[in-house]
Protein backbone atom coordinates (compact mmCIF):
# COMPACT_ATOMS: atom_id res chain seq x y z
CA UNK A 1 0.00 0.00 0.00
CA UNK A 2 1.28 3.40 -1.30
CA UNK A 3 0.09 6.08 1.18
CA UNK A 4 0.84 9.60 -1.34
CA UNK A 5 0.91 13.30 -0.60
CA UNK A 6 2.33 15.95 -3.37
CA UNK A 7 5.49 13.51 -3.80
CA UNK A 8 4.86 13.92 -7.99
CA UNK A 9 8.97 13.47 -8.54
CA UNK A 10 9.21 10.43 -6.93
CA UNK A 11 5.93 8.43 -7.23
CA UNK A 12 6.17 6.80 -10.43
CA UNK A 13 9.79 5.39 -9.74
CA UNK A 14 8.13 4.09 -6.74
CA UNK A 15 5.09 2.48 -8.09
CA UNK A 16 7.28 1.23 -11.36
CA UNK A 17 9.82 -0.21 -8.84
CA UNK A 18 7.28 -2.41 -6.27
CA UNK A 19 5.30 -3.49 -9.60
CA UNK A 20 9.00 -5.35 -10.41
CA UNK A 21 7.51 -7.88 -7.41
CA UNK A 22 4.24 -7.46 -6.98
CA UNK A 23 0.91 -5.99 -8.79
CA UNK A 24 -0.82 -6.20 -5.61
CA UNK A 25 -0.64 -2.48 -4.79
CA UNK A 26 -3.52 -0.10 -3.47
CA UNK A 27 -2.37 3.18 -3.80
CA UNK A 28 -4.02 6.34 -1.53
CA UNK A 29 -3.84 9.28 -2.79
CA UNK A 30 -4.32 11.93 0.29
CA UNK A 31 -5.63 14.84 -1.19
CA UNK A 32 -2.76 15.94 -3.34
CA UNK A 33 -2.38 19.44 -5.01
CA UNK A 34 0.45 18.65 -7.61
CA UNK A 35 0.54 16.22 -10.56
CA UNK A 36 -0.12 13.23 -8.54
CA UNK A 37 -3.97 12.66 -9.74
CA UNK A 38 -2.45 12.65 -13.28
CA UNK A 39 0.21 10.63 -12.86
CA UNK A 40 -1.90 8.01 -11.53
CA UNK A 41 -4.36 8.03 -14.46
CA UNK A 42 -1.01 6.05 -15.77
CA UNK A 43 -1.76 3.17 -13.95
CA UNK A 44 -5.67 2.20 -14.36
CA UNK A 45 -4.89 -1.41 -13.25
CA UNK A 46 -4.17 -1.01 -9.63
CA UNK A 47 -7.35 0.28 -7.31
CA UNK A 48 -6.97 3.70 -5.80
CA UNK A 49 -8.35 5.77 -3.71
CA UNK A 50 -8.46 9.67 -3.95
CA UNK A 51 -9.36 11.96 -0.52
CA UNK A 52 -10.71 15.19 -1.74
CA UNK A 53 -8.44 16.68 1.16
CA UNK A 54 -5.28 15.99 2.58
CA UNK A 55 -6.15 14.78 6.82
CA UNK A 56 -2.74 13.19 7.10
CA UNK A 57 -0.89 9.61 7.18
CA UNK A 58 -2.66 7.97 9.82
CA UNK A 59 -6.01 8.73 7.99
CA UNK A 60 -4.49 7.67 5.25
CA UNK A 61 -3.38 4.53 6.33
CA UNK A 62 -6.51 3.88 8.08
CA UNK A 63 -8.68 4.48 5.02
CA UNK A 64 -6.51 1.73 2.83
CA UNK A 65 -6.11 -0.70 5.62
CA UNK A 66 -10.17 -1.02 5.75
CA UNK A 67 -10.08 -1.01 1.72
CA UNK A 68 -7.60 -3.67 1.58
CA UNK A 69 -9.72 -5.70 4.13
CA UNK A 70 -12.55 -5.46 1.54
CA UNK A 71 -10.44 -6.30 -1.14
CA UNK A 72 -9.12 -9.72 0.55
CA UNK A 73 -5.76 -9.49 2.02
CA UNK A 74 -4.29 -10.49 5.32
CA UNK A 75 -1.37 -7.81 5.33
CA UNK A 76 -0.28 -4.74 3.91
CA UNK A 77 3.38 -3.38 3.67
CA UNK A 78 3.11 0.06 3.69
CA UNK A 79 5.56 1.78 1.52
CA UNK A 80 6.77 5.82 1.60
CA UNK A 81 6.22 7.64 -2.17
CA UNK A 82 8.92 10.00 -1.32
CA UNK A 83 11.73 7.95 -2.76
CA UNK A 84 13.28 6.82 0.61
CA UNK A 85 12.69 2.99 0.52
CA UNK A 86 13.54 0.89 -1.32
CA UNK A 87 10.92 -1.79 -3.28
CA UNK A 88 13.80 -4.42 -3.61
CA UNK A 89 13.58 -4.33 0.18
CA UNK A 90 9.51 -6.12 -0.18
CA UNK A 91 11.29 -9.83 0.27
CA UNK A 92 12.61 -9.52 3.39
CA UNK A 93 9.48 -8.36 5.18
CA UNK A 94 7.72 -11.34 3.63
CA UNK A 95 10.90 -13.71 4.52
CA UNK A 96 10.26 -12.40 8.25
CA UNK A 97 6.20 -12.99 8.24
CA UNK A 98 7.28 -16.57 6.83
CA UNK A 99 9.89 -17.73 9.00
CA UNK A 100 8.44 -15.48 12.28
CA UNK A 101 7.40 -17.07 15.60
CA UNK A 102 3.86 -15.68 14.81
CA UNK A 103 1.54 -14.37 12.05
CA UNK A 104 -0.12 -12.14 14.19
CA UNK A 105 2.84 -9.36 14.08
CA UNK A 106 4.16 -6.14 12.71
CA UNK A 107 7.32 -5.98 11.02
CA UNK A 108 8.94 -2.45 10.73
CA UNK A 109 12.35 -1.45 8.83
CA UNK A 110 14.99 -0.67 10.74
CA UNK A 111 16.98 2.00 9.13
CA UNK A 112 20.83 2.66 9.75
CA UNK A 113 20.32 6.01 11.45
CA UNK A 114 24.01 6.69 11.46
CA UNK A 115 24.69 6.53 8.11
CA UNK A 116 26.18 9.71 6.74
CA UNK A 117 22.74 11.43 4.91
CA UNK A 118 20.23 11.16 7.52
CA UNK A 119 19.30 14.25 8.86
CA UNK A 120 20.27 14.98 12.49
CA UNK A 121 16.22 15.67 13.57
CA UNK A 122 15.51 11.81 12.21
CA UNK A 123 18.27 10.40 14.16
CA UNK A 124 17.04 12.34 17.39
CA UNK A 125 13.19 12.03 17.07
CA UNK A 126 14.06 8.20 16.10
CA UNK A 127 15.77 7.84 19.73
CA UNK A 128 13.18 9.18 21.44
CA UNK A 129 10.58 7.07 20.11
CA UNK A 130 12.24 4.51 20.75
CA UNK A 131 12.43 5.04 24.55
CA UNK A 132 8.84 5.70 24.88
CA UNK A 133 7.99 2.84 23.13
CA UNK A 134 10.24 0.65 24.90
CA UNK A 135 8.62 2.08 28.30
CA UNK A 136 5.15 2.13 27.41
CA UNK A 137 5.43 -1.72 26.03
CA UNK A 138 8.73 -3.10 27.71
CA UNK A 139 10.16 -3.79 24.06
CA UNK A 140 13.47 -2.40 22.79
CA UNK A 141 13.38 -1.57 18.81
CA UNK A 142 15.87 -0.33 16.93
CA UNK A 143 13.79 1.95 14.81
CA UNK A 144 9.90 2.48 15.80
CA UNK A 145 9.28 5.76 13.34
CA UNK A 146 9.97 4.04 9.67
CA UNK A 147 7.09 3.94 7.65
CA UNK A 148 8.30 1.07 5.69
CA UNK A 149 5.96 -1.98 7.38
CA UNK A 150 4.28 -4.69 7.54
CA UNK A 151 0.90 -4.86 9.00
CA UNK A 152 -1.31 -7.97 9.81
CA UNK A 153 -4.77 -5.97 8.77
CA UNK A 154 -7.59 -8.10 10.95
CA UNK A 155 -5.67 -7.22 14.22
CA UNK A 156 -5.33 -3.63 13.30
CA UNK A 157 -8.87 -3.39 12.48
CA UNK A 158 -9.63 -4.62 16.56
CA UNK A 159 -7.56 -1.19 17.52
CA UNK A 160 -9.02 1.45 18.97
CA UNK A 161 -7.11 4.44 16.91
CA UNK A 162 -7.68 8.65 16.57
CA UNK A 163 -4.74 9.77 15.58
CA UNK A 164 -4.31 11.40 11.73
CA UNK A 165 -1.70 12.28 11.37
CA UNK A 166 2.64 11.04 11.62
CA UNK A 167 1.58 10.32 15.31
CA UNK A 168 -0.75 7.35 14.21
CA UNK A 169 2.46 5.20 13.64
CA UNK A 170 3.53 5.23 16.91
CA UNK A 171 -0.09 4.70 18.29
CA UNK A 172 -1.03 1.60 16.50
CA UNK A 173 2.02 -0.17 16.93
CA UNK A 174 1.91 0.72 20.80
CA UNK A 175 -1.52 -0.42 20.88
CA UNK A 176 -1.28 -3.49 18.81
CA UNK A 177 1.65 -4.46 21.22
CA UNK A 178 -0.78 -4.38 24.09
CA UNK A 179 -3.16 -6.17 22.32
CA UNK A 180 -0.68 -9.31 21.93
CA UNK A 181 1.01 -8.46 18.51
CA UNK A 182 4.72 -9.08 18.14
CA UNK A 183 6.20 -6.14 16.80
CA UNK A 184 9.64 -6.26 15.48
CA UNK A 185 12.15 -4.67 13.08
CA UNK A 186 13.51 -6.36 9.71
CA UNK A 187 16.96 -4.66 8.26
CA UNK A 188 16.11 -2.13 5.46
CA UNK A 189 18.21 -0.01 3.50
CA UNK A 190 17.38 3.72 3.29
CA UNK A 191 17.84 6.76 0.74
CA UNK A 192 18.05 10.79 2.08
CA UNK A 193 18.22 12.15 -1.23
CA UNK A 194 17.46 15.98 -0.17
CA UNK A 195 17.32 16.74 -4.25
CA UNK A 196 14.41 15.26 -4.90
CA UNK A 197 12.87 14.16 -1.37
CA UNK A 198 9.76 16.41 0.36
CA UNK A 199 9.38 15.48 3.43
CA UNK A 200 5.52 16.52 4.53
CA UNK A 201 6.98 16.25 8.34
CA UNK A 202 6.71 19.76 10.17
CA UNK A 203 9.24 19.78 12.98
CA UNK A 204 7.05 21.46 15.70
CA UNK A 205 3.55 20.92 15.42
CA UNK A 206 4.23 16.94 14.46
CA UNK A 207 6.77 16.63 16.65
CA UNK A 208 4.01 18.34 19.67
CA UNK A 209 1.39 16.01 18.51
CA UNK A 210 3.68 13.15 19.66
CA UNK A 211 5.07 14.17 22.63
CA UNK A 212 1.24 14.66 23.07
CA UNK A 213 0.33 11.18 22.47
CA UNK A 214 3.27 9.93 24.50
CA UNK A 215 2.10 11.65 27.71
CA UNK A 216 -1.54 10.22 27.25
CA UNK A 217 0.33 6.12 26.15
CA UNK A 218 2.52 6.85 29.32
CA UNK A 219 -0.45 7.35 31.48
CA UNK A 220 -2.37 4.69 30.64
CA UNK A 221 0.93 2.23 30.69
CA UNK A 222 0.76 3.55 34.87
CA UNK A 223 -2.21 3.53 35.54
CA UNK A 224 -3.79 0.34 33.35
CA UNK A 225 -1.36 -1.96 31.51
CA UNK A 226 1.61 -2.60 33.89
CA UNK A 227 -0.64 -3.35 37.07
CA UNK A 228 -2.98 -5.43 34.02
CA UNK A 229 -0.22 -7.40 32.65
CA UNK A 230 0.83 -7.88 36.72
CA UNK A 231 -2.66 -8.77 37.56
CA UNK A 232 -2.26 -11.23 34.41
CA UNK A 233 0.75 -12.90 34.92
CA UNK A 234 0.05 -14.24 38.74
CA UNK A 235 -3.82 -14.94 37.97
CA UNK A 236 -2.02 -17.44 34.76
CA UNK A 237 0.70 -18.21 36.99
CA UNK A 238 -0.29 -18.63 40.47
CA UNK A 239 1.27 -16.61 43.45
CA UNK A 240 3.60 -19.70 44.47
CA UNK A 241 4.70 -20.21 40.53
CA UNK A 242 4.93 -16.45 39.98
CA UNK A 243 7.41 -15.98 42.71
CA UNK A 244 8.93 -19.18 42.43
CA UNK A 245 9.69 -18.21 38.21
CA UNK A 246 9.99 -14.62 38.35
CA UNK A 247 11.85 -14.16 41.75
CA UNK A 248 13.31 -16.93 43.22
CA UNK A 249 15.12 -18.35 39.69
CA UNK A 250 16.13 -14.94 38.75
CA UNK A 251 20.10 -15.13 38.26
CA UNK A 252 20.66 -11.55 40.22
CA UNK A 253 22.84 -12.09 43.21
CA UNK A 254 20.49 -12.75 46.85
CA UNK A 255 21.71 -9.05 47.60
CA UNK A 256 20.55 -7.51 44.55
CA UNK A 257 17.09 -9.41 44.66
CA UNK A 258 16.61 -8.53 48.50
CA UNK A 259 17.28 -5.03 47.93
CA UNK A 260 15.03 -4.93 44.70
CA UNK A 261 12.44 -5.74 47.25
CA UNK A 262 13.41 -3.12 49.65
CA UNK A 263 13.09 -0.54 47.01
CA UNK A 264 9.78 -2.11 45.58
CA UNK A 265 8.02 -2.06 49.15
CA UNK A 266 9.76 1.33 49.89
CA UNK A 267 8.05 3.04 46.72
CA UNK A 268 4.51 1.00 46.85
CA UNK A 269 4.19 2.28 50.74
CA UNK A 270 5.53 5.88 50.01
CA UNK A 271 2.72 8.56 49.49
CA UNK A 272 3.53 9.18 45.77
CA UNK A 273 -0.27 7.87 44.62
CA UNK A 274 -0.35 7.31 41.14
CA UNK A 275 3.17 7.39 40.67
CA UNK A 276 4.56 4.28 41.82
CA UNK A 277 5.27 2.56 38.75
CA UNK A 278 7.02 5.36 36.98
CA UNK A 279 9.13 6.02 40.33
CA UNK A 280 9.92 2.22 41.04
CA UNK A 281 11.05 1.64 36.83
CA UNK A 282 13.31 4.76 37.21
CA UNK A 283 14.88 3.89 40.56
CA UNK A 284 15.60 0.81 39.42
CA UNK A 285 17.10 1.14 36.38
CA UNK A 286 19.49 4.39 37.61
CA UNK A 287 20.54 1.74 40.75
CA UNK A 288 20.75 -0.91 38.30
CA UNK A 289 18.17 -3.27 40.30
CA UNK A 290 16.00 -5.89 39.40
CA UNK A 291 13.04 -4.11 37.58
CA UNK A 292 10.46 -6.96 37.62
CA UNK A 293 11.26 -7.88 41.53
CA UNK A 294 11.17 -3.94 42.23
CA UNK A 295 7.65 -4.00 40.32
CA UNK A 296 6.30 -6.48 41.69
CA UNK A 297 6.70 -5.77 45.40
CA UNK A 298 5.58 -2.07 44.69
CA UNK A 299 2.25 -3.36 44.15
CA UNK A 300 2.21 -4.02 48.20
CA UNK A 301 -0.18 -0.88 48.04
CA UNK A 302 -2.85 -2.87 45.74
CA UNK A 303 -6.37 -2.02 46.21
CA UNK A 304 -7.42 -4.90 48.78
CA UNK A 305 -4.22 -3.50 51.00
CA UNK A 306 -4.74 0.39 50.62
CA UNK A 307 -6.77 0.58 53.78
CA UNK A 308 -4.47 -1.20 55.72
CA UNK A 309 -1.31 1.17 54.92
CA UNK A 310 -3.53 3.93 55.28
CA UNK A 311 -4.28 3.61 58.61
CA UNK A 312 -0.78 2.44 59.31
CA UNK A 313 0.78 5.32 57.83
CA UNK A 314 -1.63 7.46 59.88
CA UNK A 315 -0.90 5.71 63.17
CA UNK A 316 2.70 5.78 62.86
CA UNK A 317 2.45 9.26 61.76
CA UNK A 318 0.28 10.05 64.72
CA UNK A 319 2.91 8.23 67.06
CA UNK A 320 5.92 10.44 65.40
CA UNK A 321 4.41 13.97 65.82
CA UNK A 322 2.16 13.46 69.17
CA UNK A 323 -1.04 14.23 67.55
CA UNK A 324 -4.44 12.94 67.98
CA UNK A 325 -6.71 13.20 64.84
CA UNK A 326 -10.01 12.96 64.50
CA UNK A 327 -11.83 12.10 61.73
CA UNK A 328 -15.66 14.03 61.84
CA UNK A 329 -16.36 15.63 58.61
CA UNK A 330 -16.88 19.20 60.51
CA UNK A 331 -13.31 19.26 60.90
CA UNK A 332 -11.98 17.70 57.56
CA UNK A 333 -14.05 20.87 55.71
CA UNK A 334 -11.19 23.18 57.62
CA UNK A 335 -7.93 23.43 55.44
CA UNK A 336 -5.79 23.82 58.72
CA UNK A 337 -7.46 20.34 59.89
CA UNK A 338 -6.83 19.00 56.31
CA UNK A 339 -3.17 20.13 56.43
CA UNK A 340 -2.70 18.35 59.52
CA UNK A 341 -3.69 14.97 58.75
CA UNK A 342 -1.91 14.88 55.43
CA UNK A 343 1.45 16.09 57.58
CA UNK A 344 0.62 13.16 59.63
CA UNK A 345 -0.19 10.96 56.61
CA UNK A 346 2.78 12.05 54.91
CA UNK A 347 5.10 11.57 58.06
CA UNK A 348 3.83 8.40 58.62
CA UNK A 349 3.52 6.85 55.26
CA UNK A 350 7.40 7.62 55.07
CA UNK A 351 8.56 5.98 58.15
CA UNK A 352 6.19 2.70 57.60
CA UNK A 353 7.94 2.63 53.93
CA UNK A 354 11.19 2.59 55.57
CA UNK A 355 10.40 0.15 58.28
CA UNK A 356 9.05 -2.37 56.03
CA UNK A 357 11.12 -1.92 53.29
CA UNK A 358 13.88 -2.70 55.63
CA UNK A 359 11.91 -5.57 57.50
CA UNK A 360 11.32 -7.53 53.76
CA UNK A 361 14.79 -6.60 52.47
CA UNK A 362 16.50 -8.11 55.67
CA UNK A 363 13.84 -11.17 55.72
CA UNK A 364 14.40 -11.65 51.95
CA UNK A 365 18.12 -11.46 51.78
CA UNK A 366 18.41 -14.29 54.75
CA UNK A 367 15.74 -16.66 52.90
CA UNK A 368 17.42 -15.83 49.53
CA UNK A 369 21.18 -16.75 50.87
CA UNK A 370 19.46 -20.01 52.74
CA UNK A 371 18.05 -21.14 49.12
CA UNK A 372 21.12 -20.54 46.94
CA UNK A 373 23.39 -21.86 49.29
CA UNK A 374 20.70 -25.29 48.93
CA UNK A 375 20.96 -25.00 45.82
CA UNK A 376 24.61 -24.77 45.25
CA UNK A 377 24.72 -28.15 47.33
CA UNK A 378 22.63 -29.87 45.12
CA UNK A 379 24.17 -28.72 42.10
CA UNK A 380 27.28 -29.87 43.04
CA UNK A 381 25.94 -32.97 44.28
Amino acid sequence: MVPTYNNEGTLKRVLDGILEYTTNILVVNDGATDATPAILKEYPQLPQIHLPKNKGKGNALQVGFKKALTLGYAYAITIDSDGQHFPEDIPVFLEALKNGKTKNAIYIGARNMEQSDVPGKSSFGNKFSNFWFWFETGKWLKDTQCGYRLYPLKEIAQLQLFTPKFEFEIEVIVKAAWNGTLVENVPIKISYDETERVSHFRTVPDFTRISILNTWLVIVTIFYIKPRSFIRKIKKKGVKKYLRENILQQDDSPKKKALSIALGTFVGISPFWGFHTLIVFTLAVFLKLNKVIAFTFSNVSMPPLIPFVLYGSLQIGMFITGSELSFSMENLTQPSEMMKHLKTYVIGSFMLATITAALFGTISYLMLTIIAKRKMVIDNG
